[in-house]
């Protein structure tokens, strides 16, 4: 099949490495791409994102069989729906459905009707109105960007200071506060066509830009996969009590869900509570999901967006850990320095590593070049996480990126963990 593949980042070029493999795909194109994503790519077509018309068109021009959307605004602005009436299968959720993702609000509300578990909240529009719900939470206390910020609105504050500086950031703009949820973080990814769901693979993030955790919240410094803390019994019941009765909930209201259903979860002593959803694979957790993939994807998401999941071979796991370590740009998550030069992905891969790229361009002499905040991610597989870790920090070291920096604790709650000491 013909397979045109959006987006330009280190995820989309996690998805087109793996693509490509599968013995389904015949062509791929990717629009607008990046210079990793050309490696793989049987065509890159210049292209805006922003507008879906020539979206769809691309997509007609080049008879595509499946499209997969892989950033999460053009779902919310509508794409799938344009490409569905246009008879083209895609993968990735309609409009009604994405906002999802596109209003905290509107998910509350489905958890509200369907008895998922969550945190408690009330929506707000108003600094008033937020400072006042601030005395109804106290501290710490969650306070969220109630659309679309790139994985980076929301604030966990842990004094009141911070709390009524997130406020006043927002000013009168809509927000969601939430009760504080204790516990441990992790992210769950599923398959979705409209009826049924699969588990797919569990991940951790790492969010901040500071090593331990500490620091602003970026759209992801490193990840790994699978999550150990997300046991197959947890899974199972996140899937039982969270995902399914989001699915069902959607289809049952005319929205069904067709795509990859990513909940954000905390695992607390109660059980699994929803954080919130995305409606496209993590950055940079599909970067450490693809390797971890065996089968044919290709055909698993076409079956997913022609509602026909049932059709296509389950998708199995590697028994590998794998981990992914962000290269960011210095200044990230603020201001990123671009046009810094980077040498050394060949030697990196010499190592067993995977280089997906995301920020980067090439500049006039062809040499490739920071263009973004997260800039590379550096991949590797291993028998266990700590292997995983290992080999992934040695391909680090073989690049030369000036302008860049990294964690270097990536994993280090799961290597630090006790292991008699898991839930």
């Amino acid at each position: 099949m013909k397979i045109l593949l959006l987006g330009s980042g280190g995820r989309e070029d996690a998805l087109a490495w793996r693509l490509s493999q599968c013995g389904s795909c015949e062509e791929l194109h990717v629009a607008p791409g990046n210079p990793g994503m050309a490696r793989w790519a049987d065509e890159v077509h210049a292209l805006d994102l922003s507008d879906l018309a020539a979206t769809v068109q691309l997509a007609k021009g080049i008879d595509a069989d499946l499209v997969v959307v892989g950033p999460e605004a053009p779902l919310v602005a509508g794409l799938a729906d344009l490409l569905t009436e246009a008879g083209i299968p895609c993968f990735g959720p309609g409009k009604g459905a994405a906002m999802l993702e596109g209003s905290k609000s509107f998910t509350k509300r489905i958890c509200d009707d369907a008895g998922i578990p969550t945190a408690s909240y009330c929506e707000t529009a108003s600094v008033e109105a937020a400072m006042a719900a601030l005395d109804r939470f106290g501290i710490p206390v969650v306070i969220k960007a109630d659309g679309l910020a790139a994985g980076k609105g929301v604030t966990v504050a842990m004094t009141r200071e911070e709390a009524e500086e997130a406020v006043r950031e927002a000013g009168d703009a809509p927000l969601v506060i939430e009760e504080f949820l204790d516990g441990e973080e992790a992210s769950l990814f599923a398959l979705c066509d409209g009826s049924s769901v699969q588990f797919l693979a569990s991940a951790q993030d790492h969010k901040r830009v500071g090593e331990g955790d500490t620091g602003p919240n970026t759209g992801g410094m490193g990840a790994y996969s699978p999550a150990p803390v997300l046991t197959d019994a947890l899974a199972e019941q996140a899937m039982r009590e969270i995902v399914a009765p989001t699915a069902q909930w959607l289809e049952q209201q005319g929205m069904a869900y067709r795509g990859v259903l990513y909940a954000g979860l905390m695992l607390t002593a109660e059980g699994p509570k929803l954080i919130e959803y995305n409606v496209r694979f993590g950055d940079p957790e599909c970067q450490a999901i693809m390797p971890r993939i065996a089968g044919d994807l290709a055909a698993a998401l076409l079956a997913v967006a022609k509602g026909d999941l049932g059709s296509a071979e389950a998708i199995e796991l590697e028994d590998a850990h794998v981990m992914t370590i962000v290269v960011a740009s210095k200044g990230y998550p603020a201001s990123a320095t671009k046009g810094g030069a980077i040498h050394g992905i060949e030697a990196a891969e010499e190592e067993g590593a995977i280089v997906f790229q995301a920020g980067t361009s090439r500049n006039d002499d062809g040499q490739l070049v920071a263009n973004g905040g997260r800039v590379l991610n550096v991949t590797a597989a291993g028998e266990s996480l700590a292997d995983a870790r290992d080999a992934a920090y040695a391909a680090l070291g073989r690049i030369e990126f000036a302008d860049g920096f990294s964690r270097r604790d990536i994993g280090w709650r799961e290597l630090g963990r006790d292991r008699t000491d898991r839930t």
